[in-house]
């Protein structure tokens, strides 16, 4: 369950970290910070590269972070942008891979929630594992 607590605790965390954005071609910097079910939290920011197509978005690295350190069950992610922008595909398809029922918090500039929605909502009809399944 997603407490007032813990909510506020995340936004707090994706604002903060979106400070350590690495954005000099798109000066879009993104925050994230995903909480996985045992109460981690594992913060993620885009980080950019000449060679646009290496470019990681910050819910990518937040999810990388968590699996590498062997967390693989979340409950929640915020991600902050100035403008409250969406998740792009791939990062909507690497979390569908962890749990379609994760809370999504869109965090405008101001720290201000926008939208709270599930991964499900922003990947309807997702491919998971189960398509793989024969």
């Amino acid at each position: 369950m997603l407490t007032d607590e813990k909510r506020n605790r995340l936004i707090q965390k994706a604002v903060a970290a979106r400070e350590n954005a690495y954005a000099p071609y798109s000066n879009y910097q993104v925050g994230a910070a995903l909480l996985t079910r045992s109460g981690k939290v594992y913060t993620g920011v885009n980080v950019e590269n000449a060679a646009y197509s290496v470019t990681m978005c910050a819910e990518r690295t937040a999810v990388f972070k968590a699996v590498s350190e062997g967390e693989k069950d979340f409950a929640a992610i915020a991600i902050a942008t100035d403008n409250a922008g969406y998740s792009c595909g791939s990062c909507r398809q690497v979390l569908a891979e962890f749990g379609l029922d994760t809370i999504v918090l869109v965090i405008n500039g101001e720290g201000k929630v926008v939208d709270e929605l599930t991964v499900a909502d922003l990947l309807p009809k997702a491919f998971s594992p189960a398509d793989l399944d024969s």
